[in-house]
């Protein structure tokens, strides 16, 4: 298996014909998760659970966890942002998410960092571009699996694209 560092790699690099099934990437930025992105996407999206919005009760409770929690879709989105740079740059469309598995949990202060394994490359049925599947993993500050999921995108072919 190959890794490369998104420091190998150009945005002229992201394009269907470049990615092979195999090839593993290691996202060149990471994000700290503030209380805002958890609270906001939390309340935003209606998600009533107070384990991600109610530091007092979380005290209180005695749960599984003494503080707050990030909603699972704002670790996910996160994860795939930080893969997007070197994932989607040429994508036409995202077509799919599978197999999503939050693996341990995500709070505030914690600094998240993607990778990303391409499984497929598939050409599909426009010539101007092509499907690539891959499969993302979401990593903590210390080196944990936050997150893993399989992603469908449809990418620009260079051949086509690039001289036009």
């Amino acid at each position: 298996m190959t890794t490369l560092r998104t420091s190998e790699l150009t945005g002229n690099d992201n394009y269907f014909e470049d990615f092979r099934p195999g090839a593993v990437f290691r996202h060149a930025r990471g994000k700290t998760v503030e209380a805002i992105d958890n609270v906001q996407i939390t309340n935003l999206v209606m998600n009533t659970a107070e384990g991600h919005f109610n530091e007092d009760a979380m005290r209180k409770q005695g749960g599984i966890f003494d503080r707050r929690v990030c909603f699972g879709g704002v670790s996910i989105a996160l994860v795939v942002g930080l893969a997007a740079q070197d994932t989607a740059e040429n994508a036409l469309a995202e077509l799919g998410m599978d197999k999503i598995r939050l693996k341990e949990p995500v709070f505030h202060g914690d600094t998240l960092y993607a990778c990303s394994q391409v499984l497929a490359v598939e050409d599909g049925e426009r010539e101007d571009a092509g499907v690539v599947t891959f499969h993302h993993w979401g990593l903590n500050q210390d080196d944990k699996v936050v997150f893993e999921g399989e992603r469908r995108v449809l990418i620009k072919r260079r051949s086509h694209w690039a001289d036009n």
